[in-house]
């Protein structure tokens, strides 16, 4: 499997698309003037043209000239931490209550990080366009590739900050250092839909040159559905026939046989196998070439082991899960287990208390080490602030977060099969009403795999692929003297070798919405709840519930304002619930426009909330 992620990048495609993120920035002139090429160098040849692409391709990976974290941040703080499920401390925590603001660092990092990826786009397109060198099958696959990067960066934009200016083929902000954010909705996201239905017109199920890590058909469909999706939710006069072309573009992707449910959701983030037949967008981080060197400090790593990690253990806890969410599981859901690593609960509630994870981490065999100065029953203390004693299992469980080993290899996820799944089931109810079986079977599907049912007879075949990383893990640590260290010879997480029974997903959710005092019909309680227990920082969670009408619903029921203990006192046993003390505003779901953006561009205006 060849990944695109090991492409040399040419010294045409690292200087040619130098794009600009925000206006009137002329640091490109700093370049040295024997370094600059011609700008037709780049389409030359068929390899000229795949390796200029490259430098599009590049904007996947963090970058240092947007603070270095994407991937990250801002991602987990838009996609996950509004929700609540997510949590942090420090300046982070502004991001659980509403407080963000048009000076927040993150939001200007993401919108100069989408805006220099987009002027490479367009300036990639411009030069494509006129090129009659290239071979003209492969000229269409490009087009097709560059047009899915700008709309993924597009959507990424305009799921967060509503609307935004559109930079068209040939724009970028050094010739087109002003300009208005789209004058409506239907404006900005027929921008977007046509770039993927295009896209999809153009690109192959399989990626070019089985080169994994460049855009397809099933990328440009998947993309397209959920486009049509937000124009449902933004145009809602259009919303039938948006939700009809999206159903349209989802089924595509199902029916192509191309894309699947990984077995057992335990592995998903291991690096025993990458872009698996689940995967259709995603971030893949290895360790380096010099795992445990700091000679090897580049920004396409990340910190994410640091971010993710228990602080009592080395990390620095920019991400706590949230006892409210770690609840809402039912006994058997191995998704809990899989997401999130407790701290040790003295009285802890019985159904909460994992069998492999309460304080310890069984990936890295690393227990959590807290005492009374750090924890009060359900909460861990860091510098005098308290945050939920959880961590993510998806992020801390390839590495340690020590000096010993700096980096670890990552997947990050932007889009799973099980997206298309869950957007296809809202759909089909937006479309049909609540009764509709097929929506209800997609959820069911997912649940079934949640519960270890489709992990039944292919115990082997997944130990023989995932178990290999940790077991060298293990010997690595063991070469650094822990002698507490054994290497494994059973996968961390077990695997279910008979079937169990899981409730109805109708009937469960009927349930749960009497329960919880929920508004909303069954059908959005099922889709916004599995979505959190399936999605909990993957980024995409916040967008999911804001775009399906479930985020209001969710803020009021699952976090009651005012229920919660004020975590100020480490001395007091408090119980587990958030202190919500804000006000939920739908408006503020709408990021604001970061000022910088608005000084140096006068033409862009501010969202209404932040006036």
């Amino acid at each position: 499997m060849k990944n695109i992620s090991k492409i040399l990048f040419t010294l045409v495609s690292c200087l040619f698309l130098i794009g600009i993120s925000s206006c009137n920035d002329k640091e490109f002139l700093t370049v040295d003037h024997y370094s600059i090429l011609a700008a037709d160098q780049m389409f030359k040849s068929d390899e000229d043209a795949k390796a200029g692409l490259v430098g599009c391709y590049d904007m996947m990976l963090p970058v240092s000239e947007t603070n270095g974290d994407w991937g990250f941040k801002p991602n987990l703080f838009v996609g996950g931490h509004p929700t609540m499920d997510t949590q942090a401390t420090g300046w982070d925590k502004d991001w659980n209550t509403q407080n963000w603001n048009p000076g927040s660092p993150e939001l200007l990092s993401g919108w100069k990080h989408c805006y220099k990826a987009i002027s490479r786009c367009n300036d990639f397109l411009a030069g494509l366009a006129t090129a009659d060198k290239i071979t003209p099958a492969l000229k269409t696959s490009l087009d097709g590739q560059a047009r899915s990067v700008r709309a993924f960066f597009y959507m990424w934009l305009a799921k967060n900050f509503a609307r935004v200016p559109m930079l068209a083929t040939g724009e970028n902000y050094i010739n087109t250092p002003q300009k208005a954010r789209a004058a409506t909705y239907t404006e900005m996201w027929d921008f977007i839909i046509e770039d993927l239905k295009i896209a999809a017109e153009e690109l192959a199920w399989e990626p070019l040159n089985g080169e994994y890590g460049r855009c397809t058909k099933g990328f440009a469909l998947s993309y397209l559905g959920e486009a049509y999706m937000w124009k449902a939710y933004r145009v809602p006069e259009q919303a039938k026939a948006n939700y009809t072309l999206a159903a349209a573009a989802l089924k595509q992707v199902i029916e192509s046989g191309k894309y699947e449910l990984n077995p057992s959701f335990t592995t998903l983030f291991d690096p025993g196998a990458v872009w698996t037949k689940e995967s259709i967008w995603e971030e893949v981080l290895d360790e380096g070439s010099q795992w445990n060197s700091w000679s090897n400090l580049t920004d396409a790593h990340t910190w994410m082991t640091y971010f993710t990690a228990c602080p009592a253990v080395g990390g620095w806890g920019s991400l706590y899960l949230s006892w409210e969410w770690w609840s809402s599981y039912e006994q058997g859901d191995k998704r809990r287990d899989a997401s999130g690593v407790q701290g040790a609960v003295p009285g802890i509630n019985p159904n909460w208390k994992s069998a492999t994870n309460y304080g310890y981490n069984p990936y890295l065999q690393q227990s959590i080490i807290t005492d009374d100065k750090l924890t009060s029953h359900y909460h861990f203390y860091k510098d005098g602030e308290a945050a939920p004693s959880i961590w993510s299992l998806k992020y801390w469980r390839t590495c340690r977060a020590d000096w010993n080993a700096m980096w670890g290899p990552q997947q990050v996820y932007y889009k799973r099969y099980t997206n298309v799944l869950f957007d296809y089931a809202e759909c089909l109810f937006q479309l049909n009403g609540e009764n509709d079986a097929i929506a209800w079977s997609y959820i069911n599907q997912i649940r079934d795999r949640a519960f270890g049912n489709l992990e039944v007879g292919k115990k082997a075949a997944l130990t023989a692929t995932y178990l290999p990383y940790y077991q060298t893990i293990a010997q690595f640590y063991i070469g650094k003297g822990d002698t507490k260290v054994k290497v494994p010879t059973e996968y961390p997480i077990p695997f279910n070798e008979t079937t169990v029974t899981v409730s109805d997903a109708k009937t469960y959710y009927t349930t749960v919405k009497a329960d919880k005092g929920f508004s909303s019909p069954v059908w959005l309680v099922a889709l916004g709840q599995e979505r959190r227990k399936e999605f909990n920082a993957e980024w995409c969670l916040a967008q999911d519930l804001i775009r399906s009408g479930f985020m209001q619903d969710h803020i009021t029921n699952n976090y009651p304002k005012g229920q919660g203990y004020p975590n100020t006192n480490p001395l007091v046993q408090e119980a587990w619930q958030t202190n919500r003390t804000f006000d939920y505003v739908p408006a503020k779901m709408d990021m604001p426009i970061p000022t910088e953006e608005l000084l140096k561009n006068p033409l862009c205006d501010q969202n209404d909330a932040y006036k």
